[in-house]
């Protein structure tokens, strides 16, 4: 299977990927309103964890300089993700991304939202550079959701994903512990309890 192709998804060149998706079908009439509903799920980072349960990841968002902050993203933030079981010890057991790219996309009969987050160095931490994640830098996450006529979808295309070897031995086992079976199908199942807890308005 060949990922896909899509306009605000970075290409896939190496390593391992997924097309993580949930599509809901709605009457025509209620579409915009779950679409609001959607949007205010999908930009409240801090809140996804309350959404997909407490066996999946929590996450932070974080400006710039590693603050705290209660808001919608902003490309240069930063998501302080935090997985169940043993963490980065630089990173005081969190991995952490930044929001590289934030693309709205509308005509007459559909519309998009994509968020797309690259494993990156703690924000905390001026003085280390290191990429504080289990996968390396070149690795991409696409969150996304979309409504057309008559259903919305919620999705998560992860690409180029191969384990960060630019790290402390312990670091390197850690991340190929939790990268490798990741690549190889877990975190499509991980990431399929947040697209369909997104789509879940009952």
């Amino acid at each position: 299977m060949s990922p896909k192709i899509l306009k605000s998804v970075p290409a896939q060149k190496f390593g391992g990927f997924h097309d993580t998706e949930s599509r809901k079908v709605f009457k025509q009439d209620l579409i915009p309103h779950k679409f609001t509903i959607l949007k205010e799920r999908f930009f409240s980072v801090n809140q996804w964890e309350s959404y997909s349960g407490k066996a999946f990841a929590a996450f932070r968002l974080y400006d710039f300089d590693g603050n705290p902050v209660d808001r919608e993203p902003q490309k240069g933030d930063f998501i302080r993700i935090d997985i169940p079981g043993p963490g980065e010890p630089e990173a005081r057991g969190y991995d952490w991304v930044e929001v590289t790219d934030i693309c709205f996309y509308q005509d007459s009969f559909s519309e998009s939202i994509s968020m797309t987050c690259r494993p990156s160095r703690n924000p905390q931490n001026k003085k280390n550079r290191h990429v504080a994640h289990f996968y390396s830098s070149e690795a991409t996450s696409t969150f996304m959701i979309s409504r057309s006529p008559d259903y919305l979808k919620a999705a998560v295309y992860g690409r180029n994903e191969r384990p960060n070897f630019n790290a402390k031995f312990f670091d390197i086992i850690r991340n190929l512990f939790i990268a490798v079976p990741g690549i190889f199908g877990v975190a499509k199942i991980q990431w399929k309890q947040l697209t369909d807890s997104f789509l879940d308005f009952d």
